[in-house]
């Protein structure tokens, strides 16, 4: 072989792979084109870039980003691999993973337990034909703004206590209270007599 040959076989090998930054973005085909800055000499247009099944993502202008030269010819270049420095959470432990964008929402999928933080935004479940959370322990729900139930019907399989922090009885006691309480009736009998009704006719 040829010191030519060796030496275009060298620059093919040598091209396959690079890296850059994200100067452009169109998110609005079957697949994603980006335009990518190698340095001040070389700019890659209109390359597609692949990520994995399930996971889709428009990196903001400035990533970093891995491509590869297919065959090594610089003008048929994908992209394989992306990185936005600004965003990037850092110091997961071994074992950890996230999902992330750079407003700061993330889905943290720590050692401990699974992390949710909306970064104040809200957060909006569509479609669900059912909802339902399985719990060993405790579901709390805090929210300083109140709760609201859009629904013909809430219902519960167990009791229901209203102001807990203060009051130990349910509904349930409330009701049975309420069933079987007496009224007493003042000045119905000459002479000042005190009699009490009956329990109510229809129960509660």
């Amino acid at each position: 072989m040829d010191s030519g040959a060796l030496d275009r076989m060298f620059m093919r090998l040598r091209g396959l792979f690079g890296r850059g930054r994200v100067t452009f973005v169109d998110d609005s085909g079957t697949v994603q084109k980006m335009q990518v800055k190698g340095n001040d000499l070389f700019t890659s247009d209109n390359r597609m870039r692949l990520a994995e099944y399930g996971l889709t993502s428009n990196p903001p202008v400035g990533s970093d980003v891995i491509y590869g030269a297919i065959a090594g010819d610089p003008g048929d270049v994908a992209v394989v691999a992306t990185n936005h420095q600004p965003s990037r959470p850092k110091a997961l432990a071994i074992g950890e993973s996230m999902l992330y964008q750079q407003n700061g929402i993330q889905v943290y999928l720590s050692n401990g337990g699974l992390v949710i933080n909306a970064a104040g935004l809200p957060v909006t479940c569509n479609n669900a034909t059912n909802f339902t959370v399985n719990c060993t322990g405790v579901f709390k729900v805090v929210a300083p703004g109140g709760v609201q139930f859009v629904t013909p019907l809430v219902s519960s399989t167990g009791d229901i206590q209203d102001n807990s922090a203060t009051n130990a009885d349910t509904m349930a006691d409330m009701r049975q209270d309420y069933d079987t309480h007496g009224h007493p009736v003042v000045n119905v009998q000459t002479g000042g007599s005190t009699i009490t009704t009956g329990t109510p006719t229809v129960p509660m």
